[in-house]
């Protein structure tokens, strides 16, 4: 299907965000703390911790995460479902002695080659696929294992003698995945609709409930996320629901992780539920030649850095993970033309016609019959349509106005800093501010009474 095609970019950029940041180096503060997010963790560990809660942020650690969302079909729908997760691989290196037993250690040299002991990951992916009618009020379970396994390879000098070995060693990860489906309907509703729920719960045994973090990480499903597809049915949009699906829409419950059309736009036959917020119809910039785990960042400028790093620091990141190596030989072979493109599309600022010559950004437009200029007042309203998922949780709060500013196409849009907002101050200091246009805010009364 061309549409999940579509959205296992995306996916596979969530699968990755996080997994290791710039400068790519184990010594790096970044790369010592790891697994941000969606993280699934063993159930009794999760007790033990106190990890209870049943927000949407997939920040947070859980033992189980929950999908729910509508879909319009009809009862013998097939619908596919697959659950991805990385799963831990620890990586260790030893040392070969002369009586040929062997030492951990946590670096190995063998002149152009150096080992560390790191944690990588493997990619994991359940297909599993159900009719509507087989979970309609009757919940299905299905068991899906990540097996658990060793690989060794030796490590020679340039010589080719013997000097050590690398073992990655994995850990068993056992997950159940519930499925239901309830109809959804009233006198208003099309007869046709459900809430699907699929609910990924961690069953791992293995971990001690006062093991240490890293060591519940090795049976836990890291990125764990779903996506959803069928061929003739369709679903409705969490974040700008029809007007039919509204009500039933707020009744959802996505605990630890949040479904989004991920087809093309226009496509609704694909959802990617992820434990990372994002809009309707994500997508990967396609001036990008490459993942490089911090979707926070520009591709040029990133590239740019990595190029700047001294031989020691890639022969570094190259011991620390294959990923690291694959980015680092990318960046190197890349040639001017992909790196001409990745400056992307330009969306610049400029301050709004009749705003005064200096300082710039001291535009006025008028808002509601009211004259709206840095320094005023405001509440935030952000549309329903076409929005980033972020903007929908300031619905009602108070900003101030920073600017008024128009793009490339004299579109008007303001630059404010949310009022109770603790960063606020520095985000000023920064100029980092979020963006809205004049349809999206309300002049407060203050303002009307100038």
């Amino acid at each position: 299907m061309l549409s999940l095609e579509y959205a296992r970019e995306v996916a596979d950029a969530i699968l990755y965000e996080g997994y290791l940041l710039y400068p790519y180096r184990r010594s790096s503060g970044k790369n010592r703390v790891r697994w941000q997010f969606g993280v699934v963790v063993p159930p009794a560990w999760a007790e033990a911790q106190g990890l209870t809660d049943t927000g949407v942020a997939g920040s947070i650690e859980a033992p189980w995460q929950q999908t729910e969302c509508l879909l319009r079909a009809i009862p013998d729908e097939t619908v596919h479902c697959q659950v991805r997760f990385l799963q831990l691989q620890r990586k260790t290196v030893e040392e070969r002695l002369a009586d040929g037993s062997y030492r951990p250690v946590d670096t190995l040299s063998s002149g152009t080659r150096l080992e560390f002991a790191f944690d990588e990951a493997l990619p994991q992916q359940f297909d599993l696929r159900f009719s509507l009618r087989d979970v309609l009020d009757d919940a299905r379970e299905f068991d899906v294992q990540a097996p658990g396994g060793l690989d060794t390879g030796q490590v020679t000098d340039d010589e080719g003698r013997p000097l050590g070995r690398v073992r990655r060693r994995r850990h068993p990860v056992t997950a159940t995945v519930t499925v239901s489906a309830s109809r959804v309907g009233g006198d208003d509703e099309p007869r046709d609709v459900y809430r699907l729920r699929v609910r990924v719960s961690n069953t791992g045994a293995m971990t001690p409930p006062e093991a240490a973090r890293d060591e519940a990480l090795a049976e836990s499903l890291i990125a764990c996320h779903v996506l959803l597809s069928v061929d003739a049915g369709s679903f409705a949009s969490a974040l700008d629901p029809p007007e039919w699906a509204g009500a039933a829409v707020e009744e959802c419950a996505n605990v630890h992780t949040f479904p989004v059309l991920a087809g093309p736009p226009g496509d609704d036959h694909v959802v990617l539920s992820s434990p990372i917020l994002l809009y309707d119809h994500p997508r990967v910039a396609p001036e990008s030649p490459g993942d490089l785990h911090d979707a926070t960042e520009i591709d040029e400028i990133l590239s740019l850095r990595t190029l700047t790093l001294t031989d020691a620091e890639k022969r570094e990141a190259r011991a620390t993970d294959p990923r690291a190596a694959e980015i680092l030989d990318r960046t190197e072979s890349m040639p001017p033309e992909v790196f001409a493109r990745l400056h992307g599309a330009v969306r610049s600022l400029r301050p709004a016609a009749g705003a005064d010559p200096e300082p710039p950004g001291n535009g006025v437009v008028v808002v509601a019959g009211v004259p709206v200029r840095r320094g005023s007042r405001v509440r935030l309203r952000p549309r329903k349509q076409g929005v980033d998922p972020q903007d929908r949780f300031l619905d009602g709060r108070t900003a101030q106005v920073e600017a008024v500013l128009s793009d490339v196409d004299d579109a008007t849009h303001l630059a404010v800093t949310v009022e109770d907002d603790p960063a606020a101050d520095l985000n000023r200091w920064y100029g980092r501010f979020r963006y809205f246009s004049p349809a999206e805010v309300e002049p407060l009364p203050a303002e009307a009474e100038r």
